[in-house]
């Protein structure tokens, strides 16, 4: 009897873990839930905590209700002006009643599938309506704030248990075949601005080096006037006091006067002939 009930034991706890397992779940914070019985909905579970069903009976499914990422391939869609644009969005959004997401969607894949296409009719017809400037520059964030209300419209009315929080672009490009003409013309204009960046500093360059030549000019001029000014009442001044200075003895002045003459005549080896009584020999005389 002891050895049945030692071999009956091990069974029945193992059958009342598995039992346990099939009627009670636990929701953790992050999660929902919804119950089903034989693929019906029977109730919706949004409270973290420990939970019961009807075991072999009921299934569990179960949903994140944090905010959930949707990244989509780049789409082309056609601005007001013609020009052909390539767009990679994403979009934010949850799940926000999963009773509704269960009976429309069921799965997050199919639910992004209608994302997908309601964001992107959105996006082409906002798009549509706006020239290229005001996409990539002014108009963006307002346009985006558009198009996640009108998309998040369309989302409750078709009643998917879904909430659209946010749509952005991370990109948007010119089609490859546009590209390398648009880029052309930003050479061409940046090489225009360039040269004219270039004519006008060659022109300041020349108005400065002529304003510069002028007034070298003008310095130079009033520095040879002053050269010159100061020259000459240094050179009167030398008179002056040479004069003065000679003029107290008019007999050595003669003599120093005499005395430069000769030398300066007697440099040369030539010939002078003179009489002995020339004024020119009085100093070379005997006294």
């Amino acid at each position: 009897m002891k050895n049945l009930l030692s071999a009956i034991i091990p069974v029945i706890v193992v059958l009342v873990l598995f039992l346990a397992s099939e009627t009670f779940f636990i929701v953790n914070e992050n999660e929902q839930c919804v119950v089903t019985q034989f693929g019906r909905f029977v109730r919706k579970i949004q409270k973290p905590g420990f939970h019961y069903k009807t075991p072999f009976v009921q299934s569990v499914i179960y949903y994140d209700n944090r905010l959930l990422d949707h990244d989509v391939q780049p789409t082309e869609v056609v601005t007001k002006d013609k020009r052909a644009l390539i767009i990679d969005n994403f979009a934010k959004w949850k799940i926000i009643d999963p009773e509704q997401f269960y009976k429309r969607a069921k799965t997050e894949a199919i639910a992004k599938d209608r994302l997908r296409d309601i964001i992107y009719s959105e996006l082409r017809q906002d798009f549509g309506a706006h020239d290229l400037s005001q996409i990539v520059t002014t108009q963006r964030a307002s346009l985006m704030k558009q198009v996640t209300e009108r998309s998040n419209a369309k989302v409750q009315e078709l009643k998917m248990g879904v909430e659209i929080v946010d749509v952005r672009i991370k990109r948007a490009d010119l089609p490859p075949e546009n590209q390398m003409a648009v880029f052309s013309r930003m050479r061409e204009e940046r090489k225009r601005i360039a040269r004219q960046f270039r004519s006008e500093g060659k022109e300041e360059a020349q108005k400065i080096r002529a304003k510069t030549d002028k007034e070298k000019v003008i310095l130079l001029a009033e520095a040879y006037k002053n050269e010159q000014k100061i020259r000459g009442e240094g050179d009167a001044k030398s008179i002056k006091i040479t004069a003065e200075a000679f003029g107290q003895d008019e007999e050595f002045y003669a003599f120093i006067r005499s005395l430069e003459a000769y030398r300066k005549a007697l440099v040369n080896k030539g010939s002078m002939v003179l009489s002995p009584d020339s004024p020119f020999l009085k100093y070379l005389q005997k006294p």
